[in-house]
């Protein structure tokens, strides 16, 4: 918490890692943090074939890319980012009890696809993506966890602590928990439902009443940023991959379509571009 980093690169895929790249190279004091280098879905491609010069699997050119980072000195941090905050000329990144500062922010999220009805409308009011921010106000009630992948377990385990049971949902096979509160559900979420409050976690088969919902995956851009400009559930971007807060550029699928290796490199560089300029700038007129 002491550091306070030049540049916080949000987003372990291709266009956070072009950044992070990028900045280095400028010589940036770089944070670069996320849930897995490189990202998930680069890593389960069968094929890539967009990417100049490159011909092979996902796991392939994920293992060129963690070469040239070991050898370029691109640390990487693992951490789900839950807030990012304006703090005055600084950006307050938080990952539940773990928080960090940099002067300015490259947003690479990535895309969301598995959002659900009532995901955003109930945000704040029986909706979470914080395990430690949220789980002790769920102590001796019901809840429901959908879990995008086995890293959330973990959270999961901890929310059971807390919870009187906890109901889960893991979007994928092989889930396994130790706690005996924690039941595995052979159901698909499809919306959250309530009034002033979610009650509910609505399956194809079955509806669920809950106290509360854990979507135990990247954040939504609106719970993220707060007051950050989006259009059809992308960032607004300009030329320069600003964003309507001063110091934060976005690359890469958050930004809009196409969803290609190419386009988020190439805005992960511009992004940099603009960051290391922008700070240039901060320098001479404090």
């Amino acid at each position: 918490m002491d550091t306070v980093y030049d540049v916080a690169v949000v987003g372990g895929g291709i266009a956070g890692y072009t950044a992070a790249l990028t900045l280095v190279h400028f010589k940036r004091e770089v944070l670069w943090i996320g849930t897995t280098p490189f990202g998930e879905k680069l890593r389960a491609a069968e094929r890539v074939n967009n990417f100049p010069s490159f011909m092979g699997t996902g796991e392939e050119f994920a293992a060129l890319l963690t070469r040239q980072a070991e050898r370029e000195q691109v640390p990487f941090t693992k951490g789900r980012v839950d807030g990012i905050y304006a703090v005055g000329n600084e950006f307050l990144i938080t990952c539940g009890k773990i928080s960090y500062k940099a002067r300015c922010v490259v947003l690479a999220t990535g895309v969301d696809f598995r959002r659900m009805k009532g995901e955003d409308e109930f945000l704040g009011r029986g909706v979470s993506y914080c395990a430690v921010c949220d789980g002790a106000l769920y102590k001796g009630k019901r809840i429901a966890c959908v879990l995008a992948s086995p890293e959330y377990e973990e959270e999961t385990e901890y929310l059971a602590g807390f919870a009187r049971e906890v109901l889960a949902f893991p979007l994928y096979r092989g889930a396994n928990f130790r706690a005996p509160n924690i039941v595995i559900m052979d159901d698909e979420p499809v919306s959250v439902k309530g009034d002033s409050r979610a009650t509910a976690l609505a399956c194809k088969r079955e509806e669920y009443p809950v106290d509360g919902v854990f979507l135990l995956k990247d954040a939504s851009l609106k719970a993220l940023v707060g007051g950050l400009e989006t259009e059809g559930g992308h960032v607004r971007v300009g030329l320069d991959m600003s964003t309507n807060l001063k110091g934060l550029y976005a690359a890469g699928d958050v930004t809009g379509k196409p969803y290609q290796y190419v386009k988020a490199a190439g805005e992960g560089s511009k992004a940099a571009y603009s960051v290391h300029d922008f700070l240039l700038r901060a320098k001479e007129n404090p």
